[in-house]
């Protein structure tokens, strides 16, 4: 239904910050998504996001395919639930992007998504401290962009990151206070915003979107999660991010050709794409 839906939506220019092209929700529709409502529609790009060791490497195959998609790279807070052995992880991850070489050859363009999340029960907030911030200093000794994810953990995430003056990226789906906004954006931090920002009840998203320079933001699907309203619920991809880009337009009274070239160009700044 989504795929038939979004045949009306003229995605010329649109940048998507954040996805999940490899995830099982989307079966063997990837693909398929991707040529026809994706790119198909004129999205300039699109980031694949991994979250482990395994789906970091389909997350670099699926961009070897496609010319307008690059890929990130890192371990999921999430991830810790499941490794016993967080060095070794972290030694396979470094052991792909430890090289300028490696990088450009697999089109990684950013370290994540890393970061810190206590939402569910059973979380170890040491094993992902520890983690994030060994990911952290990758990211230093490699002078690369991160992605950082940060759910019900906002002020340990933010403690986190400034410790490490050296390291900027994005906070993703950003879901953090509007004044922790604008000290991460003066610190040098973008912020981007899925399509939570276009849910009724997203005031807290919306007075974030609000306070955030518009040279400071970006936008994402976080697909195939966050559908915009009113898909909500339903599997997201890029081709729906034309009602992100609209909301946010309303959000900062600019023109929505305004709001996608300014975060195309933003995304292209941060991940040092061309």
């Amino acid at each position: 239904m989504l795929d038939t839906i979004s045949e009306f939506f003229d995605c010329t220019g649109l940048f998507d910050s954040h996805a999940h092209y490899f995830d099982r929700r989307f079966d063997d529709s990837a693909d398929e998504i991707l040529q026809n409502s994706v790119f198909g529609k004129g999205v300039s790009g699109v980031i694949n996001v991994g979250t482990n060791n395994t789906n970091n490497l389909i997350c670099i195959e699926q961009a070897s395919n496609y010319e307008r998609m690059y890929a990130a790279v890192g371990i999921h807070p999430e991830e810790m639930m499941y490794i016993d052995a967080p060095d070794a992880e972290l030694k396979v991850l470094y052991e792909l992007i430890n090289s300028k070489e490696k990088r450009e050859k697999n089109k990684i363009v950013a370290l994540g998504e890393i970061g810190l999340d206590y939402h569910y029960e059973g979380f170890n907030k040491e094993k992902q401290s520890y983690c994030f911030e060994k990911q952290l200093e990758m990211a230093e000794e490699l002078d690369m962009p991160v992605i950082i994810h940060d759910r019900d953990a906002h002020g340990d995430c933010f403690e986190t990151v400034i410790k490490y003056k050296n390291v900027r990226g994005v906070f993703h789906s950003f879901s953090g206070s509007p004044e922790m906004a604008k000290e991460l954006v003066k610190r040098g931090w973008y912020i981007s915003f899925s399509g939570v920002l276009t849910f009724k009840n997203a005031r807290k998203a919306v007075e974030a979107a609000e306070t955030v320079p518009i040279d400071r933001i970006l936008i994402e699907t976080d697909s195939p999660y966050l559908a915009p309203h009113p898909y909500r619920g339903q599997l997201n991809h890029s081709g729906l991010m034309v009602l992100t880009a609209q909301r946010l337009a309303e959000i900062k009274n600019r023109s929505y050709e305004e709001i996608v070239e300014i975060t195309r160009n933003n995304a292209k700044a941060l991940f040092g794409i061309k």
